[in-house]
């Protein structure tokens, strides 16, 4: 079953928290090795029922299983959470997700890429400006050309933030289409598009692969850290 893969984790994360070196790890002190509550199946169905969709079964069995959010990769895993009846998810730029389009199918391509490289390739310099008020102007439209082109809401149909890596990096899971169940990377505050994120052999990365691989590598961090004995 499914859910046998979360079997003890949540003792794994608890403690990996209990480590004198466990503050260390990335993110750490964002998420402070504490995991929200478990989902129950009432409220899991509900949330489901509210989205219009069915959550990628191993994303639904650690909702029911291990926690609705909290400790995980870089700055915690953006719990999901009841406010005034209906659900939600909660962290920074867990906004962008649409939850109107939440059982769209998330899209195969993202836009054209010679779109995409003629505006890069007009992108202002502050260098080509003798006054800074002039390059302001000239980057602040042509920000709003990228954000109409990156970040429109039809972008990131079908998919749901679920972390933070900071400077507005962010990481998305599919939760409809054909990258249902798969992680993805977002950088767009970088000037680049969404990708999927992917393991050593090149297949894309699951919800389980993703929080599994973060819990491992942050035992090892933690237990081998020059301040453990």
């Amino acid at each position: 079953m499914v859910a046998q893969q979360w079997s003890g984790v949540r003792q794994r994360v608890a403690a990996v928290g209990a480590e004198p070196s466990s503050g260390t790890v990335f993110g750490s002190l964002g998420h402070e090795w504490v995991l929200d509550d478990p989902l129950t199946e009432d409220g899991l169905a509900e949330l489901e029922s509210q989205i219009g969709v069915r959550l990628p079964d191993d994303y639904r069995s650690f909702l029911t299983c291990v926690g609705a959010g909290g400790a995980g990769p870089a700055y915690g895993l953006f719990p999901v959470r009841r406010v005034q009846g209906r659900w939600r998810w909660e962290g920074d730029g867990a906004e962008l997700a649409d939850l109107a389009r939440l059982a769209q199918p998330f899209p195969d391509r993202g836009p054209d890429s010679e779109d995409l490289d003629a505006l890069l390739a007009v992108r202002p310099e502050e260098e080509d400006f003798e006054e800074i008020e002039d390059f302001d102007d000239a980057i602040e439209a042509w920000d709003e050309r990228w954000e109409a082109l990156m970040f429109a809401p039809e972008r990131t149909a079908g998919a749901i933030v679920v972390s933070h890596l900071g400077c507005a990096q962010r990481e998305w899971l599919v939760i409809s289409g054909t990258h249902r169940g798969t992680m993805w990377s977002d950088r767009r505050a970088d000037d680049t598009d969404l990708a999927p994120l992917l393991d050593q052999a090149g297949h894309p990365v699951t919800f389980t692969h993703w929080y599994i691989d973060w819990l491992q590598k942050a035992e090892l961090a933690a237990r081998r850290h020059p301040s453990n004995p």
